[in-house]
């Protein structure tokens, strides 16, 4: 390789031959017709080698101009698939326009989260790939074609969260909406029992709200709620009538961190690319130093999952910097980790030390499997390949679809064999 590359943690060693930096989609083009194997490199937010091509090449397309036009007769926004979502935020409030929904980091790239189902938080928000109505993509024998809903059908669904196994995308077409305001308002301190008989009062509490606990008790240390500014009042009890106290001042969601890298909190208003992120696009929110997880189970069991995991605190405390608890609504995308069902996910952000998460990540993984447990796409997990075909059951559709794009496997790698039993 031209160096020695690693995604963001630093946890996982890319193995590809070499690394193309193409500044035209043409000379992608060429580099993909020419490579027996390839994939593309993201922001390198993933945390297991979901991106790498052993042998093969990876293709950044930083370089590619990242255009935002949007459209205001369709209110869609044509980007480039390397734009990362702190750019583009900020681009789309200027024309007047927003996203619905922000992932917790403006840092990652558009392509690569709506790859691979990230999500932002909200009763009524689906993932970030929900906004995807069209994408260009370079085939195996480097062809660019464009698969939206209307020419593609029922396989768009497939082909919008397809973990890069389907081709290179170049650009994406999104949905947006006219562009509104947030106030972002922390409370702390709520008890855990509060969860039982009002887990959708609190989560409907505002457009986006984030629970936070580090597993240390029987209580969610932080709840960050984030209201638009034109809503309505509240009519239903949120954070501050359950026994959780207003901050009186700014947090961290990792306790004994410095604020100064999060998004404005009191209260204060801002734009919705400034105020749904938790972190801001101008910090690094931090060294990298650690690892990641999520699972994602229904709704419906959204308490009792959460009582099976403070069983086990114990375990869980001492290995993990922060557990973040959201929602998203259920969507139609095949691989999507919401598929079919309003869910609820469960993050962890690990201690950087493999040899201690893993089994507590296992534990966890067993807690959460009678509940339909997905495992997040580009984090950590030891989820059996068997497993991952019980949870999706659209995956054999994908593999079909999987095998007409890329009948070679170009773009296949060892972990789609492994998770996907798709094969380079």
């Amino acid at each position: 390789m031209d160096r020695r590359l690693t995604n963001w943690a630093g946890n996982t060693v890319f193995r590809a031959g070499h690394v193309h930096h193409p500044a035209t989609v043409e000379e992608l083009r060429g580099i993909v017709a020419a490579a027996p194997r390839v994939r593309a490199l993201g922001s390198g937010h993933s945390f297991n080698d979901i991106a790498d091509s052993p042998g093969g090449a990876l293709v950044s397309l930083a370089a590619l101009d990242p255009v935002a036009d949007p459209d205001a007769a369709t209110m869609t926004v044509r980007v480039a698939a390397g734009v990362r979502y702190g750019e583009l935020g900020r681009r789309l409030h200027a024309m007047g326009y927003a996203l619905r929904n922000l992932g917790s980091l403006p840092h990652i790239s558009v392509a690569g989260s709506c790859a691979t189902g990230t999500h932002g938080s909200g009763d009524g928000n689906g993932g970030l790939a929900t906004s995807v109505s069209a994408l260009e993509i370079v085939t195996a024998d480097g062809d660019l074609r464009t698969l939206d809903r209307a020419g593609y059908g029922d396989r768009f669904d497939g082909a919008v969260v397809a973990l890069g196994t389907l081709g290179i995308v170049t650009h994406l077409t999104l949905e947006v909406v006219p562009a509104f305001y947030v106030r972002q308002h922390v409370y702390e301190a709520l008890p855990l029992e509060a969860l039982d008989d009002h887990f959708t009062d609190i989560t409907s509490a505002g457009y986006s709200v984030s629970m936070f606990t580090g597993w240390r008790g029987p209580a969610i240390d932080q709840v960050w709620v984030k209201r638009r500014t034109d809503s309505p009042g509240d009519a239903t009890p949120g954070p501050g009538d359950l026994g959780a106290r207003p901050a009186d001042g700014p947090r961290h969601p990792v306790p004994g961190m410095s604020p100064h890298s999060c998004t404005a909190q009191l209260g204060v208003p801002g734009p919705w690319f400034e105020r749904l992120p938790h972190f801001r696009p101008d910090f690094t929110p931090s060294s990298g130093e650690e690892l990641q997880s999520e699972y994602l189970v229904a709704r419906e069991h959204a308490v009792a999952a959460v009582h099976e995991l403070d069983a086990v605190r114990d375990r869980i405390a001492p290995v993990v910097q922060i557990s973040e608890i959201r929602t998203i609504a259920a969507d139609r995308l095949w691989l999507s980790p919401s598929h079919g069902r309003d869910t609820v996910g469960f993050h962890f952000t690990w201690v950087k030390d493999p040899d201690a998460v893993r089994p507590v990540m296992e534990l966890v993984e067993e807690r959460l499997r009678p509940f339909g447990a997905r495992p997040h796409w580009g984090k950590l997990f030891t989820t059996p390949p068997e497993r991952i075909d019980a949870l999706y059951d659209r995956l054999p559709d994908f593999r079909a679809l999987a095998a007409d794009l890329d009948p070679h496997g170009k773009f296949a790698t060892p972990f789609t064999a492994r998770h996907l039993r798709i094969a380079p």
